[in-house]
């Protein structure tokens, strides 16, 4: 049947639309991401004989071309892998999402691959499969294998990742909210910032950090805008992260006064992601993050959009 499959599909190819997520949510470090519906990375696929991964950049980024130094490479690697070497993958890659930006860049291009390629094969694989391949490509840029950047890229929305091993996520309801992002264009390598995080922490600490994480989803599935907002707390991450990142307080100050619910780094950074319950109060949020970053003289950009219920869009 596999191999029926993969002979209907030589010669066909499929375009998807791979979107940005914000990892973390705050408090919930590994755990918590969501999905956003704007930036997205665009990426054609196409089935080959030889099993070997074929990559074209069609972008300014020169991101590595060798199939296992390139996070959608190493994940399509491990796909051929489970089909048994049967066949291979040519894949066309043009890169919105800027590597290095904090917004999940390499989670698109890992989750984007492999739902394209499974999309040609008949879906015969599903989405905790699909997870399982893509970390290896999240193992590739920042040395270790997390999903809370991989796991609203595929199912949509906001997700819980309960456990890596075994692999359990949760796609959480959540209510309507718009995402603030400002991106200064600088780069935080997500290795470099994992290396700084601390080793040990205080119990009295994460009892807090728990609490958050627990209020946070509660808030999100009892739609409650004012637990959201309290639950948007990180006292062990972003203490240490946000001395990386230029005028970190002053953005979530002057956010909070524009009447965002809460927010803070998006994964490791530099951009930073605000939570709002309509899009005006979006749109004063993001003026103040631009006054802050205007300021400052750093090169910046900036999004307001939504949460994206769906994940991975195939365009066809």
């Amino acid at each position: 049947m596999l191999d029926k499959t993969i002979s209907d599909a030589r010669g066909k190819s499929v375009t998807i639309h791979a979107p940005g997520t914000v990892a973390n949510m705050v408090c919930g470090f590994d755990v918590l991401g969501l999905a956003l519906n704007e930036p997205y990375d665009v990426m054609t696929v196409k089935l080959i004989d030889e099993p070997t991964v074929v990559i074209h950049n069609v972008d300014s980024y020169n991101l590595p071309t060798d199939p296992t130094r390139n996070v959608a490479g190493v994940a399509l690697l491990e796909m051929i892998e489970k089909l048994d070497r049967k066949t291979g993958f040519d894949i066309t890659i043009e890169k919105r999402i800027k590597p290095g930006s904090g917004v999940g860049s390499s989670a698109a291009s890992s989750a984007g691959a492999v739902v394209a390629a499974n999309h040609l094969l008949g879906n015969i694989f599903n989405n905790d499969d699909l997870v399982q391949m893509a970390m290896f490509g999240e193992k590739l840029a920042s040395g270790v294998k997390h999903a809370d950047n991989i796991a609203p890229c595929i199912f949509g929305g906001v997700t819980l990742i309960r456990s890596i091993l075994p692999l359990d996520i949760i796609s959480v309801p959540s209510p309507l909210l718009y995402v603030t992002v400002v991106h200064p264009q600088i780069e935080v390598r997500t290795e470099d910032a994992r290396q700084i995080l601390k080793k040990q922490i205080l119990l009295k600490d994460a009892i807090k950090q728990w609490g958050n994480i627990a209020g946070l989803v509660a808030g999100l599935m009892k739609n409650d805008y004012d637990l959201i907002s309290r639950s948007l707390e990180d006292v062990l991450i972003e203490p240490v992260r946000s001395i990386l990142i230029p005028a970190f307080a002053e953005v979530k100050a002057k956010c909070l006064e524009a009447g965002a619910l809460g927010g803070g780094i998006s994964g490791s950074g530099p951009s930073i992601f605000m939570l709002s319950k309509d899009e005006a109060t979006a749109l004063v949020v993001e003026n103040a993050m631009k006054e802050v970053y205007t300021a400052t003289g750093i090169a910046y950009h900036t999004y307001v959009t939504t949460i994206n219920p769906q994940g991975v869009k195939v365009i066809e």
